[in-house]
């Protein structure tokens, strides 16, 4: 089978007019907003000096507050692990760390390598937007971002928002999405007289797993710092399961799920004189590992294997955010490998060997003006183009270019928070051969409002309307296999009510106590859904007309000083979602595939001198495996399943350096489960982590 490749560049023309559609924006509208504040600036130059040093000596006290207080300021709901509460959770990867999110299903299939996905509110995986250091990773093929690739070694934050971020100033792609996930790698941070940081861990345990990681960061001026991370992950996937054909029962060993991969990325971040923050990262991953296929009809050996090469490099640039007028540039290339192969299924040529090659470039600016202290206007704009080879006969090599125009508004008074925004959303699908998904349009408004009750600010009440649109990914229109380009986009509408209370206490056990509560309904409009077929790489993609969710959540946090020693935290999630569709006016009423009903976690932690203890119990209730308009559904039902995790940690001192040994033990009870219907999640298993700082 003959390789058929071309080049990114090959639309070098449709390129350059979308550049210079986004720049003239750009262009006009810090024209205008520049002479303005340049006019002021003229008048006020002796005060903004002042003003300049007082914001200097504040800029990194206000950043820090922002953040501890996000959860109850944001007028979306936004949930957060962050620090040291991320690190001591029993979870090896940033999707292992989101079950603990109210509203979210994680799709795993097991295993270290098992693609990890999250569905967020019943919306689907596709309406999550994932961003790494304020940019979106994207994959146009799919739409999907496997979570199981970043390690929590080099997250320090991991943020949550249903609806979209509540920041204005931004760029048009972060009010693209429904719900979005913003991971923050760690940032350095050196006291005086500080240049190095270099932080060694290695962890181990049942699976085969070897996984060390290297951290460094360097002090390279007072204004530029740089940061490297490295890691190696590899594991021969290999755990017993039991199964059961209703005849016999059976324990069996999971084969075909190894993987080996390897991470490096790079980058520099630094502060100009006059407070503007820029960074430029660059990131590699490369990856080999088996599928290992569904359990059916007696078939526990599968030999599809995937290879991987994802390689970003991406840029930012923003303006002192204190003055009046404020400018962010965003600037990114990607370039993604993925190669499939089947040696189960032969052609006319030899064994299936899929290969696809991705590339997206990316540039985005936004402006923001402050037009009276409690109100302030953005306008933002991006630009985007992907393509996608294959080699495929009879495939299109479709090319998609995306623009995005954000205008928003937000008017924050002393105890009210009133935001506005309008998408307008431009897209134009061009191939080679065949037919394309051609032009489509849309603006989707969004406003969301805070009122704070109480006076010291502990109560606020929130509420949120968002209106998205989605099209279909390349894999959902033009594969092969499952692709059409008569699939119909998605649009989605959401409401959400809900309040946050936080209170912090003083000279007393109970430290301090916070509650979030939502209530929301969602309504998706010839929802898209992907049901796997007899392996991970084939699914199958339909419309299903209407989906009307309709849910619940409530998240509890407390912190305990019960001595000078002894320091406890508790927490509590709970989710509840009906997730009925409608099909030629006729409601079924049971949920779509992989929706449960009940959801929910507990966490407790416990620090006692060197030593730190942690427990978790995650509980998914019952589900259905696919859409039917069989009244006795309950043959597509799927069991509820949960799990109890322990870990202990103990920190100490070798040659003066921090240390800190853990041993994490997860499905304590050995506990068979499946997230997704005969793909058997491992049983009890064990992790060890050493960790060193220099």
């Amino acid at each position: 089978m003959k390789l058929t490749v071309r080049q990114t560049f090959a639309t070098r023309n449709g390129c350059i007019k979308g550049l210079l559609w986004l720049v003239s924006i750009g262009i006009t509208t810090a024209c205008n907003c520049l002479q303005v504040s340049a006019q002021s600036l003229a008048h006020k130059k002796d005060s903004i000096q002042t003003d300049s040093a007082r914001i200097n000596h504040l800029k990194q006290v206000d950043i820090r507050a922002a953040k501890t207080d996000i959860r109850n300021t944001s007028p979306t709901p936004v949930q957060v692990l962050k620090g040291e509460q991320l690190q001591r959770l029993n979870s090896f990867s940033v999707a292992d760390a989101l079950r603990f999110f109210t509203g979210v299903q994680l799709k795993d299939y097991g295993g270290v390598g098992g693609l990890k996905t999250i569905n967020v509110r019943s919306l689907g995986t596709n309406h999550v937007a994932v961003f790494y250091d304020g940019v979106q990773l994207g994959n146009a093929q799919n739409g999907q971002v496997d979570l199981g690739r970043f390690s929590l070694d080099n997250i320090d934050e991991v943020d949550l928002y249903n609806g979209q971020k509540s920041d204005i100033f931004q760029a048009a792609r972060s009010f693209s999405a429904a719900n979005s996930i913003y991971l923050q790698s760690a940032k350095p941070k050196f006291a005086a007289g500080e240049h190095t940081h270099i932080r060694f861990s290695y962890k181990t345990g049942s699976m085969g797993l070897a996984n060390p990681s290297l951290l460094w960061q360097q002090k390279l001026s007072n204004k530029i710092t740089s940061a490297i991370s490295a890691e190696w992950v590899r594991s021969d996937g290999r755990y017993k399961f039991r199964y059961t054909n209703s005849v016999y029962d059976t324990t069996a060993v999971r084969n075909n799920g190894d993987i080996d991969a390897y991470r490096i990325e790079a980058g520099l971040k630094g502060n100009t004189a006059d407070s503007a923050a820029w960074d430029i990262k660059g990131y590699s991953y490369v990856s080999e590992r088996g599928l290992p296929g569904a359990i059916v009809s007696n078939k526990f050996n599968y030999s599809q294997r995937q290879w991987d090469r994802d390689q970003f490099i991406q840029a930012n640039y923003e303006s002192n955010i204190r003055n009046r007028y404020s400018f962010k540039a965003i600037a990114k290339y990607s370039s993604n490998y993925e190669r499939y192969l089947d040696p189960e299924f032969v052609t006319t040529t030899g064994f299936q060997d899929n290969r696809f090659y991705q590339h997206e470039l990316y540039t985005s600016i936004a402006n923001r003006y402050r037009i009276l202290p409690v109100w302030e206007t953005a306008l933002s704009a991006d630009f985007q183009m992907n393509n996608l080879d294959a080699n495929l006969y009879h495939f299109p090599y479709p090319t998609r270019y995306t623009k995005l125009v954000s205008l928003a508004s937000q008017l924050k008074l002393r105890q009210f928070n009133i935001q506005a925004s309008l998408l307008a959303t431009y897209i134009d699908d061009k191939v080679k051969v065949f037919t394309g998904a051609g032009r489509k349009t849309a603006y989707t408004p969004t406003v969301t409002a805070a009122w704070r009750v109480l006076n010291n600010n502990d109560l606020m009440f929130r509420a949120f309307y968002k209106n998205i649109f989605r099209l279909p990914t390349f894999n959902d229109l033009y594969y092969t296999v499952i692709g059409t380009t008569s699939l119909r986009p998605e649009y989605t509408k959401q409401y959400d009510a809900g309040f946050t209370y936080n209170h912090q206490f003083k000279n007393r056990s109970l430290a301090s106590f916070s509650v979030q509560a939502d209530v929301y309904y969602n309504q998706v409009k010839d929802k898209i859904v992907a049901i796997p077929g007899a392996n991970l790489y084939r699914w199958i993609m339909y419309n299903v007309g209407d989906v009307h969710v309709k849910g619940a959540e409530i998240n509890i946090q407390s912190g305990w000083n019960i001595s000078g020693e002894l320091i406890l935290t508790a927490g509590l999630n709970y989710t509840y979602q009906q997730a009925f569709y409608k099909d030629g006016g006729v409601t079924f009423h049971y949920n779509i595939p992989y929706i449960p009903y009940n959801s929910g976690s507990v966490t407790l932690g416990a620090d006692y001198r060197k030593f730190q203890f942690n427990y978790s119990y995650i509980y998914t209730g019952l589900r259905y495996n696919e859409l039917s308009n069989d009244l006795n559904h309950s043959n597509n039902e799927v069991e509820p399943w949960y799990t109890h995790d322990l870990s202990a940690s103990y920190l100490t001192k070798i040659y003066k350096r921090n240390t800190k040994f853990t041993i994490e033990v997860n499905n304590l009870l050995n506990q068979d489960r499946e997230v997704i219907s005969n793909f058997p999640m491992p049983r009890r298993f064990y992790r060890f982590k050493l960790s060193y700082t220099i």
